[in-house]
């Protein structure tokens, strides 16, 4: 039995030392030398109800954009889990205001339709976005920013934050810094 698990172990080590390989290359690429190769040869990626979430709004919210666009709008969801603005974890930023008409955050939560994972290479790709982000990859693309829209509407609200970065048909704000007087 101990024989048994000692090659269990080994190959689990073997195996993980093989992702962490996988990872290094692309985690350590500074902003904009992001590519798709690379993320295509790492494993596929799964995770519990975070990941998922985090998954699901990638795939719907940008799933069209650029590797640096989709790690950009996971960006601004993980800036809103930090923030004392916004619910404390993925799923509850994403689904934050659909219980209200008109009040969703993320717009294919109250669009209508069925979320339906129909491109599953796509998929595939957002979920190792998702892995890498939730794992604590670098947020180095949007400069806090925690909110963002298409360049193919004007939201009033954008009116009022400070814009960060232009990334694809995305744009990224944050809220504007407060200065404190004496």
């Amino acid at each position: 039995m101990s024989r048994q698990l000692t090659m269990m172990d080994a190959t689990a080590a073997r195996q993980a030392g093989e992702a962490r390989s996988a990872i290094r290359p692309f985690d350590h690429r500074q902003p904009g030398e992001y590519d798709r190769d690379t993320l295509d040869r790492l494993p596929v990626a799964s995770g519990g109800p975070e990941w998922a979430c985090l998954t699901e709004a990638l795939y719907f919210e940008a799933r069209g954009e650029s590797l640096k666009g989709q790690l950009a709008v996971a960006e601004v969801i993980l800036n809103r889990v930090d923030s004392r603005r916004y619910p404390d974890s993925v799923c509850g930023v994403i689904s934050q205001g659909e219980q209200r008409r008109d009040a969703c955050q993320f717009s294919f939560r109250c669009d209508g339709k069925p979320e339906t994972f129909s491109e599953k290479r796509a998929y595939e790709r957002v979920g190792k976005i998702a892995r890498l982000m939730l794992d604590g990859r670098d947020r180095a693309l949007t400069s806090g920013a925690t909110h963002y829209h298409t360049t193919a509407v004007k939201p009033s609200w954008a009116r009022r934050l400070t814009r960060t970065a232009q990334i694809g048909r995305h744009l990224f704000y944050r809220l504007p810094v407060q200065q404190a007087s004496n």
